[in-house]
C-alpha cells in the first residue's frame, strides 16, 4: 500500500473544480477583454471620431 488516504470526494471535487476552470480559461480567451483593453479600445474610438469630425467640411 502506498500509505496515502485520499478522499474519493475531495479528489472527483477537486477534477470537477480544476475542469470549470480550465472552460472558464478559454471562455476568457475566447470572448472576455480587460477592462483596461475596453476602455483603450473605446478611446481608440472616440479619437478616431473626434479626427474625422475635425476633418468634415462645412456645407455652404
Amino acid at each position: 500500500m502506498s500509505g496515502t488516504v485520499v478522499s474519493l470526494r475531495a479528489a472527483r471535487k477537486a477534477r470537477a473544480r480544476d475542469a470549470r476552470r480550465a472552460e472558464a480559461d478559454a471562455n476568457a480567451a475566447r470572448h472576455g477583454r480587460t477592462k483596461v483593453e475596453k476602455a483603450r479600445e473605446a478611446a481608440e474610438a472616440e479619437a478616431a471620431r473626434r479626427r474625422l469630425d475635425g476633418h468634415r467640411r462645412d456645407e455652404p
